[in-house]
């Protein structure tokens, strides 16, 4: 690593996305000395590890973009409605070449401990390579979604073909000309890769535990006129935006699904089902709150796999039950349904045939046995609290932010925790982070910080940490929130319910980003009281 061991520095951040690189350039304007570790070998976090086939955002790619420099905003021009992965980590690594950026990362560096000195008030930050760093702050920018969680299937290390997780798929690519090919996991990964994989494999074989409700994403290049559009009103765009509970440039629909005819509701779904996108669950005001009316909405999607899919059992198998469309995060797919049409595609249904263990030559499920060449895993992550927790990190007391997190993974506003001074979490738990637009709430979180610590270091402050009391509060707040809309209606990784004792715990704020954006505002006009500062 650059500088040696015991480095001092004003501050630390570890992870260079969206979130770690904005941060970068903030610091250096405020005057700050700082670095970025980062594991990679380049920028882009979750993009640059997430080179699977057919890996794009499933947020419109003029929106999932930084709009803190105009500059940027025009001079970078975006080629898909939703961009792909390669187009994704150009972007970021032209924003981090126009920024002069890369001289302050440490690339290829991966960050094992984080401990707090009491006595200095200082962090020191030890590195897989032994290196040490010292700083008053460290800021973890370590993303919502860059954990893998691997599956736990007994034996599978006796499978004698080959592994890939989609998060770590390589660079080169691989070749499944000919091979049978199975997957497992169908969320919103496994719904981007099936199709692309089917169009590859000799066979595929998909394995699903829980299907998945997913709209057409109905993807396309963008032409010149919309760009140009775009740029010349991104100004009263953003505020569109920043006044969305999502953060998105989408309008609030005002009206409940109960509260029109069942023709116009259907209209209105068929309308959305054609334009595609994330705008399907913002159809009407009440989807994500009220039953009722959010049965009106699965109805109609599980409607269009009967008439997608053409075996009836396989039909039947694919149509998500007992959990409101929207409580597991909904997928966009390009010819996902379709894709089970095809003759080279086998549907393997968990639910009926679990997967007992795995063999040498490929999976057993209940009295049937699945030969595969090639294993790919689409499982997801350890969500938002996985990378945290993949560190050594020791606050206060020498305890651990593991220990802490035993009983429940919320901080404060998901930006701070009680017991663990100067770390600040860009889009921690108890935050809106996944829940919309997250470049938005990464850029809302960094300027939130930056302004945070320029405030103690003008004030010669040595320290600052949250309240425990308010710490709790804002628990129970997230949680009451959390329990007035149907998101916990289904085990989900927004529960953390898909890692194996992992505290069950909603992990994100729902109230929008505009009242949680209040909030931050109003504590730091206040001087950040409700924290302690020393």
């Amino acid at each position: 690593m650059a500088g040696g061991a015991n480095r001092q520095l004003d501050v630390i951040v570890v992870g260079a996305g969206f979130a770690g690189l904005y941060m970068l350039h903030k610091l250096r304007g405020l005057g700050f000395s700082a670095i970025v570790i980062e594991a990679a070998p380049d920028v882009g976090g979750t993009w640059y590890w997430n080179r699977y086939p057919g890996a794009r955002c499933d947020v419109e790619s003029v929106e999932y973009c930084y709009s803190f420099d105009d500059g940027i905003q025009q001079d970078w021009t975006w080629t898909e409605r939703f961009a792909a992965q390669p187009e994704i980590q150009r972007y970021l690594s032209y924003v981090a070449d126009r920024l002069g950026l890369r001289r302050d990362i440490s690339f290829s560096t991966r960050v094992t401990a984080a401990v707090y000195d009491e006595d200095g008030d200082r962090w020191t930050v030890t590195t897989g390579g032994g290196e040490s760093i010292s700083a008053q702050y460290c800021v973890m920018a370590t993303g919502c979604l860059s954990a893998i969680a691997p599956p736990n299937i007994p034996g599978l290390d006796a499978f004698k073909g080959d592994i890939y997780h989609s998060a770590a798929w390589p660079a080169e690519g691989v070749d499944l000309a000919g091979k049978s090919v199975g997957i497992i996991g169908t969320g919103s990964t496994g719904v981007q890769m099936i199709p692309l994989l089917a169009e590859q494999a000799g066979h595929l074989s998909v394995f699903q535990r829980t299907p998945a409700f997913s709209v057409p994403a109905r993807n396309k290049p963008l032409d010149a006129d919309y760009v140009g559009w775009y740029k010349a009103h991104y100004p009263e765009r953003r505020q569109i935006a920043r006044a969305s509970p999502g953060g998105f440039m989408l309008p609030v629909a005002q009206v409940g699904a109960l509260d029109v005819s069942e023709a116009e509701r259907q209209s209105e779904y068929e309308r959305r089902w054609a334009v595609g996108g994330g705008s399907f669950l913002f159809a009407y005001s009440d989807l994500l709150i009220e039953h009722t009316a959010n049965a009106t909405a699965a109805h109609f999607l599980r409607g269009k796999i009967q008439s997608i899919v053409e075996d009836g059992g396989t039909a039947a198998a694919l149509t998500p039950q007992g959990f409101p469309v929207g409580a597991k995060r909904i997928c966009l797919d390009t010819n996902y349904f379709a894709t089970f049409n095809r003759p080279n595609v086998t549907l393997v249904d968990l639910q009926k045939n679990p997967i007992e263990h795995a063999t040498a030559t490929g999976m057993q499920c209940g009295n049937t046995h699945v030969a595969l060449d090639i294993l790919v895993l689409a499982t997801g992550y350890d969500a938002i609290t996985g990378a945290l927790s993949l560190i050594d990190i020791v606050g206060r007391g020498g305890r651990t932010l593991k220990d802490k997190w035993r009983g429940s993974p919320c901080i404060y506003l998901g930006l701070m925790a009680e017991g663990f001074p100067n770390m600040f979490v860009v889009n921690g738990p108890g935050s809106p982070s996944v829940f919309g637009n997250v470049v938005m709430a990464i850029e809302q979180h960094v300027e939130w910080i930056s302004d945070c610590i320029g405030f103690l270091d003008a004030r010669k402050a040595t320290s600052i940490e949250p309240r425990a009391d308010l710490e709790e509060k804002w628990a129970e707040h997230v949680d009451a929130v959390a329990w007035q809309t149907l998101f916990p209606q289904a085990p989900s990784w927004y529960l953390g319910a898909n890692i194996e004792g992992k505290a069950a715990k909603f992990l994100s704020y729902v109230g929008g980003q505009p009242a949680y954006r209040q909030i931050c505002d109003d504590i730091a006009r206040a001087d950040y009281e409700p924290f302690v500062i020393r």
